[in-house]
């Protein structure tokens, strides 16, 4: 039995050790908004936040997850919208939607260390792939974002 905070819950699990955290949160914990695109940390559509760092949850063993506290996409708010998903919704940027939670959990992080972003920063730290090409509409968000989190 393992024991993990996910979204500042206390859970135990029984699941090998080198099972990806992305199979736990999916498969064992039943929390599906994290999505599984590639499998090899290449797309980010698994991006979850451990110990408020992005990373990429189907190339994280869970035994590495351990004593860390995991945040989902579930998780990042307190029922209320943040401002990055209400961005989201105002500038319209799903389209299929599938990497949106990814994307806000990346776009969370980044915002979170550079409140006054680039559009050349957005690129380079936003690594996150999206099959619909939205990426314009992303970085518009994003900036929209940071301007209501600087107003706030």
């Amino acid at each position: 039995m393992l024991s993990l905070t996910i979204n500042g819950k206390k859970t135990t699990v029984d699941v090998e050790e080198d099972t990806p955290l992305l199979w736990v949160l999916r498969d064992t914990v039943k929390l599906t908004g994290t999505k599984f695109g590639c499998g090899v940390a290449a797309c980010g559509a698994c991006t979850v936040h451990i110990n408020g760092e992005p990373v990429r949850s189907c190339s994280v063993p869970i035994s590495d997850a351990v004593g860390t506290k995991i945040t989902t996409i579930e998780g990042i708010s307190d029922g209320n919208l943040t401002a990055v998903q209400e961005a989201w919704i105002d500038e319209q940027v799903p389209q299929c939607g599938y990497c949106q939670s990814g994307m806000i959990m990346a776009a969370t992080a980044y915002l979170k260390e550079n409140p006054t972003p680039t559009d050349e920063g957005i690129d380079e730290a936003i690594t996150n792939i999206c099959r619909c090409g939205s990426y314009p509409r992303i970085r518009k968000a994003i900036h929209r974002a940071a301007k209501q989190m600087a107003e706030a």
